[in-house]
């Protein structure tokens, strides 16, 4: 880790981060890892995914463990209880310094609080106030379930991403990574940015609704224009493409492998790698519209070769000429060469170890204002003293609101 500021695109942006959980924490990394100073607000006693882990065995402080580690880095923590009047004075201070506010409570919380996007706004004109909901806020379109609780399983769920994931068509499938959270998060610091940009031409801040289930319907656009354009409705398609062919997952000696060879420019090349040049000829398989008619065909005769050979036997004959890619677990993402030259694998410090944890790392580059990963994730309340004397409130007063638990 390293040290200093000025090292990102939004250095001087502040943002007061009362997120919780995995999209919102996902969201404010984002704008930390590329120079924002993201102020973490927790409960006096800590965010609950604090305590999900997981914990190495050695670990006997347990402040957080991984869960909390690989979406909070870069962040400063302040305890506060937002039910406590004093505490409420605190936030509207901290509000007027910075330029964001991101959240992902239900919808009418912080209205509840006092702490509503308009009440904030009051304060500060120039506010960009992001909000990340699981059916959206009723600023921008009230849903019917706007009131409903959700999380990763129910967006991908209801937003259609589960309907055309699965072994066959008729099996839905979760996706693993929590899609219905980090990909709303992404859109939302997108969103923010734009704001941003606005509020700097503008002198108006706004709001920024992103609902997870919206996002994930985002994310599957090809089922719309199927239903669409087709009159369909789309279902799992296994590990192939359901309008391209050969474009999926193949089966290796020693695992699997991806590879698209669906145009016939691709086709023509990969069945002179593989020695298969009878199926350029083949009626079945020499177009690309014939080869998505036969594709149980198509994958049946690849296999004859994939299965016979390694993964990496396969990438020296087909890897840089083809698209092709080796279905990696993690063990083999952190022993390969690409990762460590992109810097996607960093090793941080994490209190109650005397050894460095590995995080994912930063997958937006940019040349002039590259970000970085400068601290790990922090204590709850670790930076209150700090984060309260620079917007005015004395040592004496802080002592006084940790007294009457105002603050942690």
């Amino acid at each position: 880790m390293t040290t200093g500021t000025g090292f990102g695109a939004l250095d001087g942006i502040r943002v007061i981060d009362f997120t919780q959980m995995l999209a919102g924490p996902f969201c404010t990394q984002l704008l930390a890892d590329q120079g924002a100073e993201v102020i973490k607000v927790e409960p006096v006693e800590g965010e609950d995914s604090r305590r999900a882990g997981p914990f190495r065995p050695e670990d006997e402080l347990q402040a957080f463990g991984g869960y909390f580690a690989s979406v909070n880095r870069n962040k400063r923590s302040i305890g506060i209880n937002l039910k406590d009047p004093q505490a409420r004075e605190v936030v509207l201070l901290l509000v007027e310094s910075a330029q964001v506010v991101v959240e992902n409570y239900r919808a009418g919380v912080m209205d509840r609080l006092g702490l509503s996007f308009e009440t904030l706004r009051e304060r500060n004109p120039k506010l960009v106030y992001a909000a990340i909901r699981g059916f959206g806020d009723p600023r921008t379109g009230k849903s019917p379930y706007h009131d409903w609780p959700a999380f990763d399983v129910v967006a991908q769920a209801m937003g259609g991403l589960m309907q055309i994931n699965g072994p066959d068509r008729h099996t839905p499938l979760k996706v693993g990574p929590g899609v219905g959270d980090l990909y709303p998060a992404t859109l939302c610091a997108f969103g923010i940015t734009s704001a941003l940009l606005r509020a700097e031409r503008t002198g108006r801040g706004q709001f920024v609704d992103v609902s997870m289930l919206d996002a994930v319907l985002a994310l599957c656009e090809r089922t719309v224009h199927q239903h669409s354009f087709q009159d369909l409705i789309p279902h799992p398609e296994g590990n192939r493409h359901p309008l391209l062919a050969p474009f999926g997952l193949f089966k290796a000696k020693d695992g699997f492998v991806t590879l698209a060879a669906h145009s016939d420019a691709w086709w023509v090349k990969l069945c002179g790698l593989i020695g298969r040049a009878d199926l350029v000829s083949d009626p079945r398989t020499a177009t690309a519209q014939a080869r998505v008619a036969n594709r149980d065909y198509v994958y049946e005769q690849l296999e004859l070769y994939t299965a016979a050979h390694t993964k990496n036997e396969i990438a020296a004959v087909l890897g840089g000429t083809i698209p092709f890619g080796p279905v990696n677990n993690v063990a083999e993402i952190m022993a390969d060469p690409h990762f460590t030259a992109r810097s996607m694998i960093v090793e941080v410090e994490h209190p109650g170890l005397d050894r460095l944890i590995a995080i994912a790392g930063i997958p937006v580059k940019m040349t002039e204002t590259p970000g970085r990963i400068e601290r790990r994730a922090p204590l709850v309340g670790e930076h209150t003293d700090d984060i309260l004397a620079e917007i005015g409130i004395d040592a004496t007063r802080v002592a006084q609101l940790r007294k009457q638990h105002a603050v942690s």
